[in-house]
């Protein structure tokens, strides 16, 4: 008895239509009201650099630009980011009151960088000594031997919030 193949619907009918709905979602999974650039890293490569905008919670007048790599394909991104942090406005001292003033500061972002428990993060630390808002993002997990991990500082000379340091007895 031979087996009755009219029936049977030929794959690339659903194939093509199903292959381009994935390649939109892929596409658009990066996009974010707060990304500010996209950088290729080639044609052969579905790795990209994000730049993403953060203006910090509690001072507004602090603007950050965070850059990181995103891997579309795979189910972790790398660990490596870098972050750039500037006034881009106002610095108030009622602003600089809420601050956390920890020597480990606060978490003011997260972002998942993979499905199994990997996150970048930025926290806020005040170094009250010499007046600067202090902005180091990481990495949760370690990778080739290191959590990586960027720092960048904004001082507040200049700025309403400025108090000059007092002098140790």
């Amino acid at each position: 008895m031979r087996p009755n193949f009219s029936s049977v619907v030929s794959l690339s009918t659903y194939s093509r239509p199903l292959v381009a709905a994935c390649l939109l979602a892929l596409t658009m999974t990066g996009c974010s009201d707060n990304e500010v650039g996209d950088v290729s890293l080639g044609l052969f490569t579905t790795k990209d650099i994000k730049i993403q905008i953060f203006n910090d919670p509690e001072v507004p007048g602090v603007t950050c630009h965070i850059s990181h790599v995103k891997a579309d394909l795979d189910f972790s991104d790398p660990s490596d980011m870098g972050i750039s942090c500037r006034q881009t406005g106002e610095i108030t001292e009622e602003m600089i009151e809420n601050v956390d003033k920890t020597k480990s500061g606060e978490v003011i972002f997260t972002a998942s960088k993979s499905i199994l428990f990997k996150s970048m993060k930025i926290r806020r630390i005040f170094d009250t000594e010499n007046q600067t808002l202090m902005y180091l993002s990481y990495s949760t997990k370690e990778t080739q031997g290191s959590h990586k991990h960027s720092l960048s500082t904004v001082p507040l000379w200049g700025t309403k919030a400025w108090k000059a340091p007092v002098a140790a007895n």
